[in-house]
C-alpha cells in the first residue's frame, strides 16, 4: 500500500488565528470578547461542514526531519502563551477599568485558548522521547496548574483505558457534570499512586528527587508567583480562572473521546488489548488541524509516540465515528439529555458490532469489574535509535515466564537511562542481544537478579551489545511507523500501575 508525503503544514497553524481574538478580547472589551469562544464552537464546525472530511492517509515512516514546520508549531506556542496569559493578567489588573464580570469574561477566553491550544500541544510534546519537548509540554501544562495530567496520561490512561483504573474513561450514561468532579479528585491521586509504584518498582521512596510531582509543584509555584508579581492576588485569581476553564476544555474533550467504550474483561484482573475501536474519532477536516489531529485519537493509542501529522484515518467498520468534530460534540456534552439522546444509541451498536457475544453489561456500566493486573513492561524503542524506551503496560497476550504470568497492554514513554537503573531492565543489559530474539521462551536462570550473570570486567561490552541487538532488531521489524521489539513482558514484575 502506498502512502501519500506528509501533509503540508501551513494549514495547521490556525491555531495562531486565537492570538488576534485575543488581543482584540483584551483591548476592545465587549462583544469583542465573545469571538474566542464564537470562533472554536461556532466558525470551526461550519467551516468543517464546508471543508467536510479528510480521509487521507500519509505515509507513517516519515523522519522527523521532514516534519519540521510542523514540530515548529509545537514549540513555540509555550512563549506565545505565556506572553498571552501574564501580559494579560498585567493589564487587567494594572490598566484596564473593565468591570470585574468583563474581566472575568476576557479570562474565560483566554482558558478556552489554553484548553484548546495550550494542553493538545502539552499531549503532543510530552508524547515524545525528545528532553526539550517533554519540558514544554510540562511548562503548557503548569500555565494551567494541571502538571499532574503528564503522569496520569502516560502512566494511567494510555495503558488501562476502557478499564475501571482509568479515570477519564467515562462511563455509559455517566454525564458530564458528574464525570468532572470525579475526575478533578480522582485524578490527582491517581497520577501520584501510579508515580509511587514506578519509584518503588525502582527500589525508591516517593519522596525521592526524581518523583516528578516536585517539578510540577515547582513549575506551578513559578506560574502563580508570576501571577502575582503581576496582578497581585486578583492576579492570582484570574491565572487560576483560565486554568480552570482551560481544564474544563480538557476534560470535556476526554469525556468525549472514550465515552460508554469498554475493553473486553478476561476475567480476574485480565482485559483484552487496546484496539481502534476503544476511542471515538472524527475525520473531520478543520478541526483536526485545530486539534492537532487529537481527533485521529484511535490510532494515537495504538501509536502513542507517532507524531500529529502522520496519524492515521481508519474507516467505520473498525472505528467507532462520530456525527462531527470534538468542538460541538464537547458543547453537546454540557447538556447530558441531549448527549445521552445522541450518544447512547451509538454506543449501543458498537457494542453489537464488536461484542455481539455480550449480554450483560451492568458491571461495565457501573466500573465494578476488577482493576487490571500489574502492569508489565516491553521494550520499544523510536524508529532506528535507542535513545528512549517504551513501557508497555498489561493485558493482552499472556505467555509464561520465570517471573510470573504476563499480559501486555499499552505505551508510555521513558528514557534509556532511566530504565538502567532499574535491576530487572539492568539485567537484561547484560545478557547477551540475542536473547530477546528467542519468542515465548523461558529466560535465564539468573533473570531478576542484580547484575545479571556477567562479571564486572565484561559488563560493559555486554550492555553494549544488548542495547545494539534491541536497536538492530527492531530496524528489521519496524512496522508503521514504530519499532517494537519483540516480546520482552517477561522484563517486568507487578506494581507498574
Amino acid at each position: 500500500m502506498t502512502h501519500p508525503k506528509a501533509p503540508a503544514a501551513w494549514p495547521y497553524w490556525i491555531t495562531l488565528s486565537f492570538v488576534p481574538l485575543v488581543v482584540l478580547a483584551v483591548l476592545n472589551g465587549g462583544w469583542w470578547i465573545a469571538l474566542i469562544p464564537l470562533w472554536g464552537w461556532g466558525v470551526m464546525p461550519l467551516l468543517d461542514l464546508v471543508f467536510g472530511r479528510d480521509l487521507s492517509n500519509p505515509d507513517p515512516d516519515t523522519p522527523d526531519a521532514d516534519l519540521f514546520w510542523f514540530r515548529l508549531l509545537t514549540w513555540i506556542w509555550f512563549p506565545i502563551e505565556a506572553v498571552l496569559v501574564f501580559m494579560t493578567i498585567w493589564y487587567l489588573t494594572q490598566v484596564s477599568a473593565a468591570l470585574v464580570l468583563e474581566k472575568l469574561a476576557v479570562t474565560f477566553g483566554i482558558g478556552v485558548t489554553t484548553g484548546t491550544v495550550g494542553i493538545v500541544y502539552a499531549h503532543e510534546l510530552f508524547h515524545k522521547a525528545n528532553r526539550a519537548e517533554r519540558w514544554l509540554g510540562d511548562l503548557l501544562l503548569a500555565m494551567v496548574l494541571y502538571s499532574h495530567f503528564r503522569t496520569e496520561h502516560l502512566l494511567v490512561h494510555h495503558p488501562h483505558v476502557g478499564t475501571p483504573r482509568d479515570t477519564v474513561t467515562a462511563r455509559y450514561n455517566e454525564g458530564f457534570l458528574r464525570f468532572f468532579p470525579r475526575v478533578l479528585v480522582q485524578g490527582p491521586r491517581s497520577a501520584l499512586r501510579a508515580e509511587r509504584a514506578l519509584l518503588r518498582r525502582a527500589g525508591r521512596s516517593a519522596w525521592d528527587r526524581r518523583n516528578p510531582f516536585w517539578r510540577y509543584a515547582a513549575l506551578q509555584g513559578a506560574a502563580l508567583g508570576l501571577a502575582y508579581a503581576l496582578g497581585g492576588w486578583a492576579g492570582v485569581g484570574l491565572f487560576a480562572f483560565q486554568a480552570l476553564v482551560a481544564v474544563w476544555q480538557l476534560e470535556l474533550t476526554n469525556y468525549v473521546e472514550h465515552y460508554g467504550l469498554t475493553r473486553r474483561h478476561l476475567g480476574g484482573g485480565r482485559y483484552e488489548p487496546v484496539g481502534p475501536q476503544h476511542s471515538w474519532d472524527s475525520t473531520h477536516r478543520v478541526s483536526n488541524l485545530l486539534l492537532i489531529n487529537l481527533q485521529r485519537h484511535a490510532d494515537h493509542h495504538l501509536h502513542p509516540m507517532r507524531r500529529f501529522p502522520l496519524l492515521q484515518f481508519y474507516d467505520a467498520a473498525q472505528v467507532p465515528q462520530l456525527p462531527t468534530g470534538y468542538p460541538p460534540m464537547t458543547a453537546l456534552a454540557m447538556i447530558p439529555p441531549f448527549w445521552r439522546r445522541l450518544m447512547n444509541p451509538k454506543v449501543r451498536a458498537w457494542r453489537k458490532r464488536h461484542y455481539p457475544d455480550i449480554t450483560d453489561w451492568a458491571a461495565y456500566k457501573a466500573g465494578t469489574l476488577p482493576v487490571p493486573e500489574g502492569a508489565v513492561i516491553r521494550a520499544t524503542v523510536s524508529p532506528i535509535t535507542d535513545k528512549s524506551l517504551c513501557l508497555v503496560g498489561p493485558e493482552g497476550l499472556s505467555i509464561s515466564s520465570g517471573i510470573n504470568r504476563l499480559r501486555w497492554r499499552h505505551v508510555y514513554s521513558l528514557p534509556l537511562k532511566t530504565l538502567a537503573k532499574i535491576p530487572v531492565w539492568r539485567t537484561f543489559l547484560d545478557m547477551p542481544g540475542a536473547w530477546h530474539e528467542r519468542r515465548g521462551r523461558q529466560p535465564p536462570a539468573h533473570l531478576g537478579q542484580r547484575g545479571g550473570g556477567a562479571s564486572p570486567r565484561d559488563r560493559p561490552a555486554r550492555q553494549r551489545h544488548g542495547r545494539e541487538g534491541i536497536a538492530g532488531r527492531c530496524g528489521a521489524i519496524r512496522s508503521k511507523g514504530a519499532c517494537q521489539a519483540r516480546r520482552l513482558g517477561w522484563l517486568a514484575g507487578r506494581g507498574w500501575h
